[in-house]
């Protein structure tokens, strides 16, 4: 079995700015970051916002970070450099806006394949709507399924990875929960094309981590798995654990039933109230690396299986929390 991956967001590591810079005026650059996040114990990957993190040569950048020992795990869109996206970036009413956003996205798929990675998340964001009456919901998806095959269609040797959220910054997300990011999948039509789950978004989307996971192995491919936790009203961003740390062992042992072999990936926000950034990573990698030993053990214990066959909730929640607390 290959050693567990760990990714983190890059931006994390601002947090707590004082702890790491205490002369330092303004906001951290990329490369202070960066530099910062290589003390993380067991960290080996970064991914990168584009094209936020990528005003250099993408291939100059990876190499960077190869320098200090972090791989370059994927790369995720950003749509903020136009005030116009606020208002879509694939379904924006504006030919010209769609365009923008369409090539930008094509831009990042060379500038992620140029750092050595073949992975580019897609958070769409923007594309939903605020009020009714405000779209044609038929356009709007035509829209979004003909860019979504666009950009996978760009380089057939990329995976792109459908994110997906139930709001924010927009009220209603074109894309909010697993099965409609399937429907749209399915549409596409692309063989490179998959899901990334963002446990805190699959929470507010009143799913089941773990079901949802099978959803996406059934009819398409799980790309990404971003772990955090949060009270399922929003996107918190709390550590892993922190909340439901059932459902996060649950996840963790459908994905390994469904041979995810890709990073996990920690999108938690320490910044939002100055955690230590790298202590709260540490603390991440060591809480999911007690998970997984866990997973191994449930795995391992035939009374799990047959308590799953009967639907005995009582015997399994008896084994699971006797192999969790002791």
């Amino acid at each position: 079995m290959t050693a567990q991956r760990f990714a983190t967001r890059l931006n994390s590591f601002g947090s707590a700015a004082h702890l790491a810079w205490p002369d330092h005026k303004g906001k951290p650059t990329i490369m202070m970051m960066a530099e910062r996040a290589a003390t993380v114990k067991g960290l080996t990957d970064l991914d990168l916002n584009y094209p936020d993190h990528v005003s250099e040569d993408p291939a100059g950048l990876a190499r960077r970070l190869g320098d200090l020992g972090l791989s370059v795990n994927g790369f995720a869109m950003r749509y903020y450099t136009n005030p116009a996206f606020k208002l879509g970036a694939f379904t924006n009413p504006d030919p010209a806006v769609r365009r923008e956003a369409i090539d930008l996205t094509k831009r990042g798929i060379d500038a992620a394949r140029a750092a050595g990675s073949h992975l580019m998340t897609l958070w769409m964001g923007q594309d939903g709507f605020d009020y009714a009456f405000q779209v044609d919901y038929k356009q709007a998806w035509d829209y979004e399924v003909e860019g979504i095959r666009e950009v996978c269609a760009h380089d057939a040797e990329c995976l792109i990875s459908i994110e997906y959220k139930p709001n924010e910054p927009r009220s209603y997300s074109l894309l909010p929960d697993c099965a409609t990011t399937l429907l749209a999948i399915r549409e596409v039509g692309a063989a490179n094309l998959g899901v990334t789950l963002d446990f805190a978004h699959v929470l507010y989307a009143d799913e089941q981590p773990a079901f949802a996971a099978a959803l996406v192995a059934r009819h398409s491919r799980l790309l990404g798995v971003h772990l955090n936790d949060g009270y399922a009203k929003r996107d918190d961003g709390l550590m892993v654990g922190a909340v439901h740390a059932q459902q996060t062992v649950e996840l963790l042992c459908q994905i390994r039933r469904d041979g995810y072999d890709g990073a996990i990936y920690f999108d938690t926000f320490p910044d939002f109230t100055g955690l230590d950034p790298v202590r709260e990573c540490e603390v991440n990698i060591a809480t999911v690396k007690r998970m997984l030993h866990v997973v191994n053990r449930l795995e391992a214990d035939n009374r799990l299986s047959d308590a799953l066959a009967r639907q005995d909730a009582v015997a399994s929640q008896g084994i699971l929390q006797s192999l969790m607390l002791g």
